[in-house]
């Protein structure tokens, strides 16, 4: 989802409508995997702690786009952010 929502930046030069066709794509590719990752992970998880990780998972990848398309650093109040939401994904699968 990350390419999709932010990756179309780097090509400001495209018409929107293929850079919106590309994405569509991008997104239905990703939701392919996501919805089946969902459905065998409720049976173990709860739909709260699915969200919780998601969060997480997304930003790990974010970091990576962000930082391989547009060579965006990881500063020091980012990572505390980041810290915050690993602790979040720590309590929410805290029985």
């Amino acid at each position: 989802m990350n390419l999709a929502w932010y990756g179309h930046l780097r090509f400001k030069d495209k018409a929107l409508w293929i850079v919106i066709l590309a994405c569509w794509g991008i997104a239905l590719s990703e939701y392919i995997f996501q919805v089946p990752a969902n459905r065998i992970g409720s049976s173990e998880w709860s739909v709260s702690q699915l969200k919780v990780l998601q969060e997480c998972i997304t930003l790990v990848v974010f970091t990576l786009v962000a930082y391989a398309l547009f060579l965006s650093p990881v500063k020091w109040n980012i990572m505390v952010s980041y810290a915050f939401i690993v602790g979040a994904v720590f309590f929410a699968f805290r029985l």
